[in-house]
């Protein structure tokens, strides 16, 4: 059979989607992408931009949700639901993710924000003559302070 017009087949959707034909079965297996079309020997099809979807389900995952919350989100496809209704649950999932990248956006501050501290504390250790041993509990709490090390930099020491 034919390759239908305008469809990949499922190695080279793989490739071009940058994952495995077992990850893609997985996928189809749990409700969150399906092919756009089968051959009569049973061969997956996939449309070019199903690999949005694939990448969609990366981004999701990174953020945090799993699977099923996953499955959720994206099942406004086949839902059968009005015009109005399928707006309204893609605009929910488009909230959804800002939502969490936003979650997300806030730990990364954080995280920048305790790298600053160390390096700020770091610089003031470049002066000291305590270098970190386990003589000095890998100066934890600090010898010229007697405060304990920012958290970073006590992980490091």
């Amino acid at each position: 059979m034919s390759v239908p017009d305008g469809l990949i087949k499922i190695g080279d959707f793989a490739r071009l989607a940058e994952t495995n034909l077992r990850t893609l079965r997985y996928y189809e297996e749990v409700g969150l992408l399906t092919p756009a079309a089968r051959s009569t020997g049973g061969f997956r099809y996939y449309r070019p931009t199903d690999v949005n979807r694939v990448r969609l389900i990366w981004d999701l995952q990174s953020l945090g949700l799993q699977l099923e919350e996953i499955a959720d989100l994206l099942g406004q496809r086949d839902a059968g639901l009005t015009r109005g209704e399928f707006f309204q649950r893609v605009r929910s999932a488009l909230s959804r993710h800002d939502l969490l990248l936003q979650e997300r956006i806030e730990a990364l501050q954080g995280q920048r924000t305790r790298v600053r501290e160390a390096t700020l504390k770091l610089n003031d250790c470049s002066t000291c003559g305590h270098p970190p041993s386990g003589a000095n509990n890998f100066c934890e709490p600090c010898s010229s302070t007697t405060r304990a090390l920012p958290d970073l930099l006590s992980a490091l020491f």
